[in-house]
């Protein structure tokens, strides 16, 4: 598996990282996308690593819930994850995926992919050097990295919202979607990811954000009250 992030020219300095975890519906991409923007920061999609080597291992005709055919496929697996808040694109080799990695058949396909320990030990070390070549700090998004991609972060938030809400929300995304199916998708993911990670609780020192009743301005608008308090910010912004 081979790699390369682009967006972020290499630091002197750590870059600072904000961790945000949540489960599907959340919100937290969009979140991440704009506190990113309004931060100067660049943006990681961790999710969409996954679902890109889901896209790749489908595209060999290969089985996504086989951990050997998905090892296999994984050793010729390029990719290049932009880390431009306005411009998160996503290629294997020389084709943008950008688009593909958000088709029913990737999202029905990527737990099966995630759920193998060698890719994702492969993959967190992928995410660990995106965020070190980052400039000034990078808001990195997903299931796990408040807890195992940088649980050292200096900030960590963990996102949610109530069940019937997360499903609402993915169904207006998904408009041309079986509302019902979409749910159902939804809850079948959440399922099965927990298996191996859990995204909905969160640890010792997570902050957590509930969107609920929040919409995306507001959303962000709390997560930067987090970022602010945990990085000593007391000017405003």
């Amino acid at each position: 598996m081979s790699e390369n992030g682009t967006g972020g020219a290499g630091a002197t300095a750590l870059p600072v990282v904000v961790a945000i975890d949540g489960p599907a519906g959340s919100g937290k991409s969009s979140v991440a996308k704009v506190l990113a923007r309004r931060l100067g920061y660049d943006y990681l999609d961790t999710g969409a690593a996954y679902r890109a080597l889901a896209w790749h291992v489908l595209e060999r005709g290969a089985d996504t819930s086989d951990a050997a055919d998905v090892l296999d496929a994984s050793g010729d697996f390029d990719v290049a994850i932009s880390t431009d808040p306005a411009d998160p694109r996503v290629s294997v080799g020389h084709t943008d995926v950008t688009a593909a990695i958000r088709e029913p058949r990737v999202s029905d396909a990527v737990s099966g992919v995630a759920r193998v320990p060698v890719v994702r030990e492969v993959v967190t070390a992928l995410f660990r050097r995106i965020m070190a070549g980052a400039d000034r700090g990078i808001v990195v998004e997903g299931r796990d990295i408040t807890t195992v991609v940088a649980p050292d972060a200096p900030v960590r938030v963990l996102l949610t919202a109530a069940r019937e809400v997360r499903a609402a929300r993915r169904s207006a995304e998904l408009a041309n979607e079986d509302a019902g199916a979409v749910a159902d998708a939804l809850h079948r993911r959440d399922a099965s990811d927990r298996t191996v990670v859990d995204f909905l609780t969160a640890a010792a020192g997570v902050e957590v954000v509930d969107s609920s009743d929040l919409d995306l301005e507001q959303t962000v608008d709390a997560v930067l009250a987090v970022v602010d308090a945990r990085l000593g910010v007391t000017d405003g912004r």
